[in-house]
Order: structure tokens, then C-alpha cells, then sequence
């Protein structure tokens, strides 16, 4: 491998700025909406049941949007209930853009926020420390488990933090998507980083299993459009090139037979599909819903 490849979560701005273009260019959102209107009303119907406040825990909340999408629903299940909304999430800038969200939407008097910056092992270990463990109604970890050294560990602790009738909502990639092929296929020729994990919902599932964890598994399609990868000096491909290799200024430093390999596979069957001229990488979603 060569020296001068290094990973895209050594340079923060340009990272946030990589995953701001991932968003732009890939129906991520969209997708999460979806299955926030159409799936979560079912899901979150019990949280609320004979309960005065309902507590809602986010980790990883970053900055907010789909946070609200959640909070919105749960107004809708449950007017006029209090809502204590607690936020466990590293970055101090998402934190503040979160903040700025929740200033100017309406329609969230009845809901509390609190933040807290840290990572989730953080967030554990003070809780453990304390020795009080509150319990929640409703917690969501939304594309955040590739952060965290120990998964089972963590699926472990926070499902003991459910309360009566709670869920967690995880949100990764699925095993079906082409995240999936990439890390398998090319995961040991990039540059590793001790903060991320190469997981899908295939990773998680099993490990559900294996703790006796209940849990219901949705996929929802999702897509990102590389086209632009495949543009030579093109700005916003070479950022989606960072993107998707976790690997920063990946157009310039990788050994030229790694980035012709991946370009040839990016434009297959198993990893993209080829539609009116765009070349739309399988982004697809696993949205898993933990039992209390």
C-alpha cells in the first residue's frame, strides 16, 4: 500500500465534507424518511403506554435532522405528552448545528433537550460509573455502529437500558449493498482506521443472535450517484472517491492498479446499477428493531 494513502478520518474537514457530498448525491435521506413515515408510527406505538414523560436517547445524533423526523412522529402517537430528548454525539459542530435546527423549528414545546458531547463508549462508561441506569423509552443509533470498538458490548448495554415496551432503532448499511462487496473485496488494501469498522446489518444480526437479542429487520433501497467518480479532475467525484474508500485524497495517492480495479467493479451489477447515463452505487439501508 502506498505511504502516502491515509485515512479520510485524519482530516476532519475534509471528512465532513466528503459525507456532506454523500448526502447530496445519494438518496440516504430520503430513504430514512420513507421508513420514518411508513414504518415508524407501527413501531413506536407501545413506547408511550400509561407514561407521563417519554424518554428518547440518540446516539449519534449529529445534527439533527432525522432526529426531529423521530420526534415529530412520536408528537403525532403520543400530543401533548412530555418528551425528554437526550443527545450523545462527539463532534462540537454537529452538536451546534443541531442546536440551530432545534431553534428555528416549531411545534417542539412539549420536548426537552439535552446534549452531551461524547462518543458512546463515553456515554457508557459514565453511566456505569454513576450507577443509576435510567431507562428509556425509545433509543436510535442511526449509521453510528461503525464507530464503536465493541459492538456486542454495546447492543448488550444499551438494550438494558430499555424500559417497559422500548425499542432501539439501529440504522446501518445491509449486507445486500455494495458497501458490503467494497469492504469485503478491498477493506485490507485501504487504509485502516482504528475509529471505523467495516459492518453491515449481516455483522449485526448475528450478533443479535448470539446474544438472544429479539429484534425485526426492514431493507429499504437506497442509491448514490458516482457518475461524477468516473469524471478525471472532477471536485465532487474525488470527494465521493474519499467517501467511499474512507481514504483521504484517494484520486491522487492510491496506486493507480487499486484505483482502476475499483472503478472497473464500481460499475457492475453486484455494486452499482447503470441507469440513463448515471452509474447509482447500491447504498442500500437495514433499519433493525430491538425488542425490550
Amino acid at each position: 500500500m502506498a505511504s502516502s494513502m491515509r485515512s479520510l478520518f485524519s482530516d476532519h474537514s475534509r471528512y465532513v465534507e466528503s459525507f456532506r457530498r454523500f448526502l447530496d448525491n445519494s438518496t440516504e435521506h430520503q430513504c430514512m424518511q420513507e421508513f420514518m413515515d411508513k414504518e415508524l408510527p407501527g413501531i413506536i406505538a407501545r413506547i408511550g403506554e400509561a407514561k407521563s414523560e417519554i424518554k428518547i436517547l440518540s446516539i449519534g445524533g449529529g445534527a439533527g435532522e432525522i432526529d426531529l423526523q423521530i420526534l415529530s412522529k412520536v408528537q403525532v402517537q403520543y400530543p401533548g405528552v412530555h418528551i425528554n430528548n437526550e443527545v450523545v454525539e462527539p463532534s462540537a459542530e454537529q452538536i451546534t448545528k443541531y442546536k440551530e435546527l432545534v431553534a428555528k423549528t416549531s411545534n417542539l414545546e412539549n420536548i426537552k433537550f439535552a446534549w452531551h458531547k461524547e462518543t458512546s463508549s463515553e456515554y457508557q462508561n459514565r453511566i456505569m460509573e454513576k450507577k443509576e441506569l435510567q431507562k428509556w423509552d425509545f433509543i436510535h443509533m442511526i449509521q453510528m455502529l461503525y464507530y464503536v470498538e465493541d459492538i456486542p458490548a454495546t447492543l448488550k448495554f444499551f438494550h438494558s437500558l430499555l424500559a417497559n415496551n422500548a425499542k432501539i432503532l439501529i440504522i446501518l448499511v445491509s449486507g445486500t449493498s455494495g458497501w458490503d462487496k467494497l469492504w469485503k473485496k478491498y477493506g485490507s488494501r485501504l487504509p485502516r482506521d482504528d475509529l471505523c469498522q467495516y459492518v453491515t446489518s449481516s455483522h449485526l444480526t448475528q450478533m443479535l443472535d448470539n446474544l438472544g437479542i429479539k429484534y425485526e429487520c426492514y431493507d429499504l433501497l437506497s442509491t448514490m450517484d458516482i457518475t461524477d467518480c468516473f469524471i478525471d479532475g472532477n471536485e465532487n467525484g474525488d470527494l465521493l472517491w474519499d467517501f467511499l474508500t474512507e481514504t483521504c485524497n484517494f484520486n491522487t495517492t492510491a496506486p493507480p492498479d487499486l484505483k482502476a480495479e475499483i472503478m472497473k467493479d464500481l460499475q457492475e451489477p453486484e455494486f452499482s446499477v447503470k441507469k440513463e447515463g448515471k452509474v447509482l452505487f447500491n447504498n442500500s439501508l437495514s433499519f433493525i428493531v430491538v425488542e425490550a
